[in-house]
């Protein structure tokens, strides 16, 4: 009789890439079709994370600082411009990574991008998405 089977390395980078593949193989909106929009925004980043320097979906180095985001369904290299509802007070970002985990929220910011917009205490802040003319 054989041994039952052990999840290997094998198995288990089959299970990692299966896992990643929905996320980096989203179709995207041509064109951004839904923007604008208004939304809950969130940010990643935070020192404990410890992100710094990890490649991000699109496989540049994280910065949490950069004014960069992470959108479920953007094309990479989109440039949005992100409002911050209640004050008016706005930043462009460019989605280089994957996310936000959280079906309730569109767009994930970068540290630096969010604090741009709001107090990073706030950690959520409903924003209106409008697409940049440049690329």
């Amino acid at each position: 009789m054989t041994p039952p089977r052990t999840p290997g390395r094998t198995t288990a980078v089959v299970a990692l890439a299966a896992a990643l593949t929905p996320a980096a193989a989203l179709p995207a909106r041509a064109g951004g079709d839904d923007l604008p929009h208004s939304c809950i925004a969130s940010w990643y980043g935070a020192p404990e994370e410890q992100l710094d320097g990890w490649p991000t979906a699109s496989g540049e180095p994280f910065d949490p600082e950069a004014m960069t985001a992470a959108s479920r369904d953007l094309p990479f290299g989109t440039r949005v411009r992100v409002t911050n509802a209640g004050t008016g007070d706005s930043v462009m970002v460019r989605i280089n990574d994957r996310g936000p985990r959280d079906v309730r929220r569109c767009i994930d910011l970068t540290r630096g991008a969010f604090g741009e917009i709001a107090a990073l205490g706030e950690g959520l802040v409903r924003v209106n998405l409008a697409p940049s003319l440049v690329r």
